[in-house]
């Protein structure tokens, strides 16, 4: 989690950068609908790299689709501690129960 937690922080101080040279920097003058669109492209490459590709593309592609949404969620001001809270509140719980519960 370390990683992940220096990656929210760096992220966080590019925010504001120059976008000419800062790529989290252009996403975050682009928008949103840029960074979600990205953060999709991102994930279509990950599960192609999964099924077709190399474990090395496929490692390359998950850092690509984590820092896409950590670049969106920084954006929306989603703090990553909580998406850990949810992931922690859901621990334990089967995932079909899970879902099902969003569904009712």
């Amino acid at each position: 989690m370390d990683t992940l937690t220096r990656l929210e922080t760096t992220i966080a101080n590019r925010r504001d950068a120059d976008p000419d040279t800062s790529y989290v920097a252009q996403l975050n003058y682009r928008g949103v609908p840029v960074m979600a669109r990205k953060l999709g492209e991102e994930a279509v490459e990950a599960c192609v790299a999964a099924l077709s590709g190399s474990r090395e593309e496929l490692v390359g592609e998950a850092a690509d689709v984590l820092f896409h949404l950590m670049v969106l969620l920084g954006a929306r001001d989603v703090p990553l501690a909580e998406v850990f809270a949810e992931l922690d509140r859901r621990e334990g719980t089967s995932g079909i129960d899970e879902k099902n519960s969003r569904s009712a």
